[in-house]
């Protein structure tokens, strides 16, 4: 088990986690308001939804929540995450399905619209596509895709500059100055993070048409992309 799987499978760092999106990722509820906004362009009223990496569930709640009609298929490999989306969820859990495990666990679908939210920095290049053609092929003709992870330019200065300013946005959000550096040093150590040329290369190469950049907040950048 890596030090990432240990850490969502800690009963401690789950119950904090819901706390920790909004103070870790800049502009954290709007990026979520923007992709419930961009799934519903195409996703009807009654929907089908396929959410990856969904435990926790601070996106399914406001996916639910702005969209009273849609139903979700939620997928996590974390069952202690998966249940805290569930009590996330509260009253509107009847509307989704969890199923334990990663993108080969998940229903075949076709589904109208699917998301992938601060999940894909944590798989290499190689499992990023593989997963985005699953996804691909689960969903209906031009539904659409929106993702959203760490995503720095690459460079000698450039990306120790942008992880610095991830660090001092840790600290202006409260994060203990100390915690917030030991942050940065974990995105460095753990996380493979590509470029944006990369990341948006690989939706197409998965399939996906007119991937368009809809979301960035220092280190991380969302795109939104068509079946």
């Amino acid at each position: 088990m890596t030090d990432i799987q240990a850490a969502f499978a800690d009963p401690q760092f789950v119950t904090r986690y819901t706390e920790g999106p909004p103070r870790f990722v800049p502009g954290y509820d709007a990026m979520q308001s923007m992709a419930s906004i961009l799934l519903a362009e195409s996703v009807p009223s009654d929907g089908q939804v396929l959410v990856l990496g969904a435990g926790g569930g601070l996106e399914l709640k406001a996916f639910a929540q702005a969209h009273p009609g849609w139903r979700f298929d939620g997928v996590d490999p974390s069952a202690p995450m998966l249940a805290l989306a569930g009590q996330t969820l509260g009253e509107l859990a009847p509307r989704a399905r969890f199923h334990q495990g990663y993108i080969d666990d998940a229903p075949e679908g076709p589904f109208d619209g699917a998301t992938c939210l601060l999940t894909l920095h944590f798989v290499d290049a190689t499992e990023r596509r593989r997963i985005a053609s699953e996804v691909r092929r689960r969903l209906k003709p031009r539904a659409p895709f929106v993702v959203a992870h760490f995503s720095i330019p690459d460079g000698e200065q450039e990306r120790p500059r942008w992880l610095a300013r991830y660090s001092a946005f840790l600290a202006f959000s409260g994060v203990d100055p100390d915690r917030a550096a030991a942050a940065r040093d974990a995105v460095t150590n753990h996380l493979e993070i590509l470029e944006p040329a990369q990341d948006e290369a690989i939706l197409r190469e998965a399939g996906f048409s007119d991937p368009t950049l809809f979301y960035t907040g220092f280190t991380f950048r969302g795109w939104v992309a068509y079946a």
